[in-house]
């Protein structure tokens, strides 16, 4: 997981005086390598104290091991952005056209990359497992989370699998507490603290149903709620209307997840690919 990744999964769970570092940080990763830890704190209105108990909220024992490691990953992306015809991680307003669809283009495709490297594969097949042996697969996300609740719904849909999404916090609750057949219930939060999304699962967990997250925060109430929690590496750009960046690393997972499931019964998600896709062909002329 980068550094960078992980101070944007961490900052909404940090104090305030930590979560002002986090803003900073995020925001221009390279003032850790040009100020000393006296000069961050300065400009973060905060303690010396309080930088360290970042770092090490992050993982670091220190400012020293951070500025080492990020200088570090600085590098390495300054190459690949600059391979793929972008020079930076952040969209400015001095940026042509061009040149900020190819950061936006690079952070997305860094999300993918990053958020695949890091994913937990034996979690991944559990949470497939228990997507093919439900008989109801209940779905929720609010704002730009419904939307990536919607695709794999549309995707289960197409080969037969008995998915919905729910539209307001009061139906998802209500469907999670039917004693209807087995269930499991997907819950998407980017920062994982989405007070509804987390009484979702908590309430299809006290139910009796399976429940997975997605979300990029490790130590989130969504993750914690969940039996199988998968996680996005994501470091979104200052010009995220509703998310962009962790859509996409979202819809990745969501991609994955329906491989697994179209692989465990191969020959039949085929013939009802083939049927679906015949059978909507005339609306299409």
């Amino acid at each position: 997981m980068s550094i960078q990744s992980t101070i944007e999964a961490a900052a909404s769970t940090l104090p305030p005086s930590l979560a002002r570092i986090a803003t900073v940080v995020r925001e221009n990763p390279s003032i850790v390598i040009d100020k000393t830890i006296n000069e961050l704190a300065e400009e973060c209105q905060t303690s010396v104290a309080s930088v360290v108990r970042f770092c090490r909220a992050i993982g670091f024992s220190g400012y020293a091991p951070l500025r080492m490691a990020l200088a570090t990953e600085l590098g390495k992306e300054a190459a690949q952005f600059s391979a793929r015809g972008a020079f930076g991680s952040e969209i400015s307003d001095e940026d042509t056209l061009q040149e900020a669809v190819s950061k936006l283009a690079a952070l997305e495709l860094l999300a993918i990359e990053e958020t695949v490297a890091q994913l937990d594969f034996e979690v991944l097949d559990a949470a497939i497992d228990a997507i093919d042996q439900a008989d109801r697969i209940l779905l929720y996300g609010i704002g730009a989370s419904q939307f990536v609740a919607e695709d794999l719904a549309h995707k289960l849909l197409r080969v037969g699998r008995n998915a919905h999404v729910l539209a307001d916090p009061h139906e998802a609750v209500a469907a999670t507490v039917l004693h209807a057949a087995p269930t499991v219930a997907i819950g998407f939060s980017h920062a994982g603290s989405t007070i509804e999304t987390v009484r979702f699962l908590e309430t299809a967990r006290a139910n009796g149903a399976a429940t997975v997250a997605v979300t990029s925060a490790k130590d989130s109430p969504l993750a914690h709620a969940a039996d199988h929690a998968l996680f996005t590496e994501v470091r979104e750009s200052a010009f995220r209307a509703g998310a962009m960046v962790s859509r996409i690393a979202q819809l990745t997972l969501v991609d994955c997840l329906f491989i697994g499931v179209a692989k465990r019964r191969y020959a039949e998600t085929v013939d009802a690919l083939r049927r679906t896709r015949q059978a909507t062909h005339v609306l299409r002329d």
